[in-house]
Parts: structure tokens; sequence; C-alpha cells
């Protein structure tokens, strides 16, 4: 594969959105067949022994081990036990999508096309001959701050760009679409990054493909059905997934169904350098990298140079319009109209030295010689009460604001002359301004 193949476009998110409406115009447009099978029209999946699912409509079972080994004969009992759950978790998925009515009946106003897929009659699924708006579906999660930033980033775009012509949802699938203990993975996360070595050992553990495609096959059993019914009460034309865990499920319940050319599925990777590799998925019709270096490990999974866009990462237009004058902006935060003004960030769970990082500033900003401040903090710590409420008991010798989570962030960067944050992607792309300073805890 040459690198050159890879299309890099402006980093523009109005450009992303612009190109990502097209797709709706024709629902053709996916015919990927990258993973080597040539059907996606089963009523159900069968796992094949390593790690993947095939649309087929008979329960064979793939395994390198010899036959008449006990140990394969206990494994292919196994699949093929772990096969009939999943045919029957995906056989009742009440699944319907794209502009589709629901009625009354046991098939929800849809009827099967003697392929096992579900269409709407009269209609057609990715909605084009409608006058009805496009509905996009942003899929992500809550761990940190990040990928909703993104998500809610495309959500204005499309807001701006479109108006009317599309309706854009955004859900945490994970929190409002799956069961116990499933919707519990945001808390988890918040537990993993306060506790570096295990969240470590979690990172590199599932990145083998062979480890994390058999844990989505097998958390599949449980939640098929949730997400199923999730997805269908958006009943999107596009859904774009913002966070590595939002496209192996959807994809397979999509490729169960037979919609993989009927729903445009996009990835928009929000790591900038190293990410891990369930980014990536084979069956989605784009994925938008926000770098060279993301493009490059994008074709190393097994991505085709004709899925992969190279586009930057998403940011709200509010961050790329001018800002109020930044007394306007002090005085509303509560914050000094005249001294330089520091900005201390650690993302939407406020992780990292936050406390250490601000009570060093509280010392050095402070001239003893003069008995005065010569600068002022402004922390934000994102979700993290039990730090803001530290933060908030000190007695500073210098002005000090502390905010919790905040959703115009572009204000508080406004009001202040640098700033200090972890390393995240989307405060560096958020932040960037060759005016104002940037360090990086």
């Amino acid at each position: 594969m040459q690198p050159s193949s890879v299309t890099q476009e402006p980093g523009n998110v109005f450009s992303f959105v612009s190109k990502l409406s097209r797709f709706t115009i024709d629902s053709r447009f996916n015919t990927l067949n990258s993973d080597g099978y040539s059907s996606f029209l089963a009523n159900y999946l069968y796992f094949d022994g390593y790690g993947g699912w095939v649309g087929e409509k008979k329960s064979k079972v793939v395994s390198s081990l010899s036959s008449s080994s006990r140990s394969a004969s206990s494994i292919r009992k196994l699949f093929i036990e772990f096969n009939k759950s999943i045919r029957f978790h995906c056989e009742r998925t009440p699944i319907g999508f794209a502009s589709v009515q629901i009625g009354s009946g046991d098939n929800h106003g849809l009827k099967e096309d003697g392929a096992g897929v579900l269409e709407d009659v009269g209609l057609p699924l990715n909605g084009v001959e409608s006058d009805n708006p496009k509905k996009v579906l942003i899929l992500m999660s809550d761990t940190g701050g990040g990928h909703r930033a993104s998500a809610e980033a495309i959500k204005a775009a499309f807001n701006e760009e479109y108006g009317d012509e599309y309706q854009v949802f955004v859900t945490d699938l994970w929190t409002d679409h799956t069961p116990w203990p499933f919707n519990q993975l945001p808390r988890s996360y918040s537990f993993l990054v306060k506790h570096g070595p295990l969240w470590k050992m979690t990172y590199y553990a599932s990145a083998p493909r062979v480890v994390h495609q058999s844990n989505f096959a097998a958390t599949s059993a449980f939640i098929a059905r949730e997400v199923a019914k999730g997805l269908m009460k958006y009943q999107p034309d596009i859904i774009i997934s913002v966070h590595p865990l939002m496209q192996h499920v959807p994809l397979r319940i999509l490729r169960a169904k037979g919609l993989l050319k009927k729903i445009v599925f996009t990835t928009v990777v929000t790591d900038l350098s190293t990410c891990h590799p369930t980014w990536f998925h084979k069956l989605v019709t784009r994925c938008y990298c926000p770098t060279d270096e993301v493009a490059k490990r994008a074709l190393k999974a097994g991505l085709q140079p004709s899925q992969i866009k190279v586009y930057g990462l998403p940011v709200r237009p509010s961050f790329i319009k001018p800002v109020r004058p930044k007394d306007e902006l002090r005085k509303e935060l509560g914050m000094d109209e005249d001294l330089p003004a520091v900005m201390l960030m650690g993302g939407g769970e406020g992780m990292g030295p936050i406390e250490a990082t601000a009570r060093a500033l509280g010392n050095s900003l402070y001239d003893e010689s003069l008995g005065e401040p010569i600068g002022q903090v402004l922390v934000i710590c994102g979700r993290n009460k039990k730090l803001a409420n530290r933060l908030l008991s000190i007695n500073w010798k210098i002005p000090v604001q502390v905010k919790g989570f905040v959703t115009k962030m572009e204000e508080c960067m406004g009001a202040c002359d640098c700033i200090i944050t972890k390393a995240g992607p989307g405060h560096y792309c958020r932040s960037y301004d060759p005016r104002t300073p940037h360090n990086s805890q």
C-alpha cells in the first residue's frame, strides 16, 4: 500500500461534515468486503474460532485443531453452544433503521425480503426519497471529556452547515443502551485512570486483535438486543463513532441484519498518534484520521486506502471564532482583570497532579518581596468534585478560581494567557493558538 493513496483533506469540521452528508444520497455506496466474506445478509452470526464473525445460515465452526483431539472436540462443542446463544439473541432482535416507520406487527412495520433483511414497506431505508430530515447518530462514551467534545463538535457543524436538513443525536451507547454491568463503563474508566498500572495492563492486554474481537463477540451475546433497540430508537441514516468501543458491536448487529449497505457507518478517530487497535474496523464506510500517523495505523490494521481520510480532529465551531474581550471574560468568571492568568486543567475527569501543580503555582506567582500576587490561576476540575472541594478549602495567597465541568471551554481559554494541561489530543487542538503558550503535564 502506498501512503500517498490515503486521501488527505483540509482539517475543517465543516468540510468533514459536508463530505459525510453526501453518503446518504446513494444507499449503494457501501460495498465493502474487506474481511473476505462474500455475504452480509445472514439472519445471525456464528463464531469462527478465531474471534471473527461470519454471516452464514448454518452452524459451521472453523478450528485449526485436529478433530481427533479431545481438546479440539471440547472447544468445538463450546463454540457450537456459543453460536446457538448468538443466534438466539440476534434472531430475536427487533431491529429496523433509517427512516422506517414502526408498525404494530411483529416486524415493526417492516417486511422480510427473502434474504433475511428487514425492509420498510414503501419507504427507502436511507430515506433519500423522503422529505423528512436525514438522521445522524453519533456514538460516544463519557470516558473522559474528549469523546463527547468531538461528538458535540460534529453535531454543531451539522447544525450550522445544514440546519434542519439533518437531525443529529448524540448518545452514550454503553451507558444508555446496555444492561448492567456493561453500562458502568464510564465508572470503570474513572477507576482505571486513577490506577496507572491497572490502566496500562488493561490497555495492552486488550490490544491484540484475537483478544478484543473475542471479547466483543462474547459481549454481543449479552447486549445485542438492547443495543439494537437503542439504534432503532434513532432510525439513523448515518452512524458516526467517536470512541474505540463504539463500532464493533453495532457493526455486528448491522451485518447480522443485512444493513451495512443501507446505513453509512463512519469512525472519527480522536487520538493524534498512538491509538488502540479497537479504533479500526474493516467494515466501516470511512475512517477519518486526525494525522498521517493514525492513517498508517489504520492501513496496518487492514483498512483499505479508499476507506481512510485524513481530516484533523473535530473541534466545535465556537473554538475557531473570535471570543469576547479578555477583560469581559475575566469579569464574568470572577477573575482579576489585570493579572496574568494561568489555566490549569486535567481533562473531563480532573486527572493528574492538579492539586500539587496548583499549589506550586500559588507559591511561584506570589512575590514575597512585594507582598502581593503577580499572577492568578483558573483551575478546571472536570467531574472530580473531591479535587474541587480540596482546592476550594485552601487559603490561597493569589487569586484562584476553581471550576468543575465547564461547557464553554473556549471562554475559559480566552480569559487566560497560558495553559497547563494533560497530554490529551482534544486539549491540544481546542486550545491551539500561536499567541497562547502551552505546557503539558
